[in-house]
């Protein structure tokens, strides 16, 4: 990896850090969710996934649309545990 994709990577993860992890936990269950009538939207494209259904462009973009902050939920706890267990030692 070159030196600037490095850097890309490391302002990310320094971004991670500093978002609380309610505002991500808030934005996550209200776009995992979303619609709250009907299917949610992330629950229908992993079953698309799954069977593999999941083809048009609309789709793969709810898709990210709606999984991404669940990803960044799991990556921030990911993140505080390794933190945390770098103070202990």
């Amino acid at each position: 990896m070159n030196g600037e994709g490095k850097d890309n990577k490391v302002k990310i993860m320094n971004w991670i850090d500093k978002v609380p992890l309610l505002t991500l936990l808030i934005v996550a269950l209200v776009l995992g969710l979303a619609p709250f009538m009907a299917e949610p939207h992330l629950w229908q494209k992993i079953k698309m996934l799954v069977d593999g259904s999941l083809t048009k462009p609309i789709d793969i973009f709810d898709l990210l649309m709606h999984g991404t902050p669940s990803v960044l939920v799991v990556l921030k706890i990911y993140r505080m545990s390794c933190q945390k267990s770098s103070q202990l030692n």
